[in-house]
């Protein structure tokens, strides 16, 4: 598939981000969650018969990928078959490097230093994207800001989040530790990867599996946004239980690239950097990793767009838990407890009645790392932005603000309302302890203040008023129970038309 023109990359680096996003537009997609995909950017180029032949087609090498042991069952084991023109393994040998200065975080086990854990609240402003003229890309702008367990045990997971100004140009990125699920929040991605391109933009999320080399570059000045990243099992569509076969994220909306190969890098060289136990290694080689030119298997990237989720909600009373508004999970060994949830809060219409309807007040045995894509969260309207971000660990107790408490529980009437037409949040849930890293309890644009948005909520319980209610009630009671006593005993009297007893 030869849509990727080499104009397209020089229009790239020239600037010409329109007519490069523009072009873009035109990259294809196989539909499905977890299929099986054949994939050719030549015709001919996958193997007849068999996955390894002799010899392959156009003198291809023939490489695996295992994202699961190959003694998994079959319904959980994971696999790809490239066929590309030079294996991966031809480079040079790999050395640490430093750039990152332990802004990566793999191990949040005993001994690790520097990592924080607390029951207080936590909220962060928007981080500044890099200014200036130093280029930071991707990796180089991306720091952690919590987890849990540890990358060399494939226990646990981390987030992180990533602050951009410059495309990976030739480099491309590894990540032994686990699975990234990315969530841009500004500025549109083109992701390069050996399995071919994906355009990413903000409402978008992608998902590159441990292992798998990719590149991202930016399509708009700057690129910010959060990093879910698992060091243990792997993403799935969560089960629907009572709610049926259909609703929340459909398979057929999940989209994996297909076959390309980065035509005018053929013969150039990149630096191929490796994350593996929370620490950076880079090797250099003499050519673009992306050079596969065929390959079939279920082990591949994939995009989703978040406007495709079709949510569940309560239409009669109470409001739903937030479980309901899962896309992907990734479950523990205890059924029904996650490693992580990624769960989204999208526009959706309101109209349980004789309900409060903003998320309710809770502590919650999960922990929930909470962003915002866009517009407003209708439990902190105002202080919760996009591009920031909020910590509520275990049994800490979070709900609506001050303002949004009072506001829902005096507004009039059940008139259905709309949440919101322009927003977007999300939620990465946990049963684990997040520990945080240096880098998230000193950001400069932690809200300090975060804790004052709940002094607000007053205590509207009055036991004088409600003595005097109960009073009133007791005594209506003994009136109607006299009445009802002495009609029992006299007789209903009989009433005129007047509605007036008949004497």
């Amino acid at each position: 598939m030869s849509f990727f023109a080499t104009t397209t990359r020089e229009e790239q680096a020239k600037g010409d981000m329109a007519t490069a996003a523009k072009s873009y537009e035109t990259l294809e997609y196989a539909s499905g969650f977890g299929n099986h995909i054949s994939s050719e950017a030549v015709k001919g180029s996958l193997p007849s018969k068999g996955n390894n032949p002799k010899k392959c087609p156009y003198g291809l090498y023939a490489e695996q990928v295992s994202g699961t042991a190959f003694t998994a069952p079959r319904a959980k084991n994971q696999r790809s078959w490239l066929y590309r023109m030079r294996p991966s393994v031809t480079h040079e040998p790999f050395h640490p490097v430093t750039f990152t200065n332990n802004k990566i975080i793999g191990n949040f086990g005993e001994g690790s230093n520097n990592l924080v854990t607390t029951p207080n609240q936590i909220r962060w402003l928007p981080f500044d994207v890099p200014k200036g003229d130093s280029k930071v890309d991707f990796i180089r702008g991306m720091f952690t800001m919590c987890g849990s367990g540890c990358s060399g045990s494939k226990s646990g997971f981390a987030i992180h989040i990533y602050l951009a100004n410059s495309s990976m140009d030739n480099t491309s990125f590894a990540n032994a530790d686990g699975d990234f699920l990315v969530v841009p929040q500004e500025g549109s991605l083109l992701v390069r990867t050996e399995f071919g391109c994906m355009k990413v933009k903000p409402g978008e999320i992608f998902v590159v599996q441990r292992g798998i080399r990719f590149s991202v570059d930016l399509l708009d000045d700057v690129a910010r946004g959060y990093i879910l990243e698992i060091f243990e099992g792997r993403f799935t569509l969560p089960d629907l239980g009572p709610i049926g076969a259909n609703g929340l994220a459909n398979p057929q909306d999940f989209k994996s690239p297909v076959a390309w190969f980065e035509r005018e890098g053929m013969q150039q060289s990149y630096e191929v950097i490796h994350k593996m136990d929370g620490s950076l290694f880079s090797a250099q080689q003499s050519f673009s990793p992306y050079n596969v030119v065929a390959w079939h298997g279920n082990y591949a990237p994939y995009k989703y767009d978040l406007d495709n989720f079709c949510p569940m909600n309560a239409v009669g009373y109470d409001h739903p838990d937030p479980s309901i508004f899962t896309v992907l999970t990734c479950q523990s060994q205890e059924p029904g407890v996650a490693v992580a949830d990624f769960v989204v809060f999208p526009p959706r219409w309101s109209v349980a009645e004789n309900t409060f309807r903003p998320p309710y007040y809770h502590r919650n045995c999960m922990s929930e790392f909470m962003g915002l894509i866009r517009g407003e969260y209708e439990a902190k309207k105002g202080g919760f932005l996009p591009g920031g971000s909020s910590l509520h660990l275990c049994m800490s107790p979070h709900g609506p603000d001050t303002t949004t408490f009072e506001n829902a529980s005096n507004v009039p009437g059940d008139e259905p309302h709309h949440i919101g037409r322009d927003t977007m949040a999300f939620m990465f849930e946990t049963h684990l302890f997040p520990k945080l890293t240096a880098a998230a309890m000193a950001a400069p644009t932690i809200d300090r203040d975060y804790y004052k948005c709940w002094l607000g909520l007053k205590q509207h319980f009055d036991l004088n008023e409600v003595e005097k209610t109960i009073l009133k009630l007791s005594d209506q009671q003994n009136q109607n129970h006299q009445r009802s006593s002495f009609q029992q005993a006299h007789g209903s009297p009989r009433m005129n038309g007047a509605g007036s007893p008949i004497k």
